[in-house]
């Protein structure tokens, strides 16, 4: 049977670790709330992307990051109706881009969905290339929707290049990583003909 002592120090061990879950949930709320009133990209890292609470500060820090990289007519499209694009942008050959936005995890591979959306969002805003920018990665199937219909896929890794040549003020450079054009390739897709008997 527990001491009065006993019992004390448990009561005092559990206020003391609730005490400091609380400080942390607060820490890490604080930080979420900094980078969603501020998403200066001079300040985010891809860990602060990761720690973002869902899509729409992810595709608020790409808004401001084009718009300071200095694309011209950078629109951020609004929420659910956006018709497949979270950004739309002039590159520097004045050709319209739409820009699908996924802030997905490592282990969660951006799939066809986001592909066949952007590649669709394109006749609604008159665009002339489609890209997939993500702080993951791409399924094989994504990757060859995208090939075969020229859509520029920009995965953690260019991601990472953009956001750092963007801090050193080498923005051609990241405005170039962003602009090169899509991998093109012919459909694998045969015809399967079945005889008749």
């Amino acid at each position: 049977m527990p001491t009065s002592m006993d019992t004390t120090t448990i009561v005092i061990v559990a206020l003391l670790a609730l005490l400091f879950i609380l400080l942390v949930v607060r820490l890490v709320s604080s930080r979420r709330r900094r980078i969603r009133c501020e998403a200066n990209p001079r300040k985010i890292t891809l860990k602060d992307i990761d720690l973002m609470a869902d899509g729409s500060e992810f595709e608020l820090y790409l808004f401001r990051l084009f718009y300071e990289l200095g694309y011209d007519e950078v629109y951020q499209t609004t929420g659910s109706r956006d018709f497949g694009a979270d950004l739309v942008f002039k590159d520097r050959d004045g050709r319209r881009n739409v820009l699908q936005a996924k802030r997905y995890g490592q282990s969660n591979p951006v799939g066809l969905g986001a592909v066949q959306e952007v590649y669709a969002s394109m006749r609604y805003y008159e665009a002339e290339r489609a890209v997939v920018l993500t702080s993951g990665r791409y399924t094989e199937g994504a990757r060859i929707l995208a090939a075969v219909n020229g859509v520029k896929l920009l995965d953690r890794e260019d991601l990472e290049d953009i956001i750092h040549l963007f801090k050193s003020k080498h923005y051609d450079e990241a405005m170039a990583i962003i602009e090169e054009p899509a991998e093109f390739r012919d459909s694998t897709w045969k015809p399967k003909v079945k005889k008749a008997t």
